[in-house]
């Protein structure tokens, strides 16, 4: 079977079985179901590192910073790049390897773009299952970006052993990422271009924010300031960054991101059965609009009707 080849590809880690497998996934074509069950024992391995921010807090100029570091302490990394949807294709607007082009060719680095395919700042639905695939490819740590839009930072939260948000001095973004209701899912707050004269003030601001919902000194801990061009300040991010998965991926412990991860996937498979069971010209689709229509059954009546497979 494709499937049982593509695994075993996957398990060796070579790259035309994992490009493969995330197509699979993303694509949701036949066997990508099969094909994550027999990668599911193969996973837990990787730290996965989400990285979201508003457009240009520099998420693209860090990741390149992070990776030559982890390259050359002989770690392997991807990079999974989850891109706004072309409304005319529904493809990422960027390329596979636009980003992080100085890693190309580097048997070590996998770097691969997915279109969001979901409702405005959402994460793609496949997005954590293409995680996965890279985690059961033996990659040391796998990184999760996506342009900060609200949910998406949420979904990347929770997909995810480390989250980092960026915010970059000059563009009035630290606020905004206050409002925008993702305090509680950042583990690393990062203030890019920290050489630039604004950085210390957004620091000072940003750390004052924070402080009126938590311990003033812990928080402290975590906000890095870095100048990714330069290198500086990169070192000490990503020992916090191995620090906090340290405690993340404790044997023995479950988070309650992880519980939620599960549980987020978990209906997002019962809905997918669902849908696969009822096309949207099922028998009993009709059968029911039509009582709900006549008042006979009310919208949430049906839905039980239909999950528990009886009649309303």
């Amino acid at each position: 079977m494709v499937e049982g080849r593509l695994i075993e590809g996957v398990l060796r880690g070579e790259e035309a079985a994992i490009a493969r497998s995330i197509t699979m996934v993303e694509e949701r074509l036949p066997g990508a179901r099969a094909l994550l069950a027999g990668l599911a024992t193969h996973t837990g391995k990787a730290l996965r590192v989400g990285l979201t921010g508003a457009p240009g807090a520099g998420k693209s100029t860090l990741l390149a910073a992070l990776l030559s570091a982890l390259r050359r302490a002989g770690k392997r990394v991807a990079v999974l790049a989850v891109d706004p949807s072309s409304p005319k294709t529904g493809g990422a607007l960027l390329g596979d390897r636009v980003r992080m082009a100085m890693h190309a060719g580097d048997s070590g680095v996998f770097v691969r773009s997915m279109a969001g395919r979901a409702a405005l700042g959402a994460l793609a639905p496949a997005a954590g299952e293409a995680v996965d695939v890279l985690d059961a490819a033996g990659f040391d740590v796998v990184f999760l970006e996506s342009v900060g839009a609200g949910q998406a930072d949420h979904d990347i939260a929770l997909e995810c052993d480390v989250t980092l948000v960026l915010v970059a001095p000059g563009s009035g973004d630290g606020i905004q990422a206050l409002k925008s209701g993702i305090l509680e899912i950042a583990d690393l707050w990062v203030v890019t271009k920290g050489d630039r004269p604004e950085a210390a003030g957004l620091k000072a601001e940003l750390l004052a924010s924070l402080s009126l919902a938590a311990d003033a000194r812990a928080i402290e801990e975590r906000v890095v300031t870095v100048a990714a061009l330069g290198g500086q300040g990169v070192p000490a991010l990503l020992a916090k960054i191995e620090q906090a998965g340290a405690v993340a991926r404790a044997p023995g412990s479950l988070e309650p991101r992880q519980l939620l991860r599960l549980r987020r996937r978990l209906l997002a498979a019962a809905a997918e059965l669902c849908a696969e069971r009822l096309p949207p010209d099922a028998p009993q689709l009709a059968e029911l609009a039509t009582r709900i229509k006549s008042g006979d059954l009310t919208v949430i009546g049906a839905a039980r009707a239909l999950l528990s497979g009886g009649n309303a």
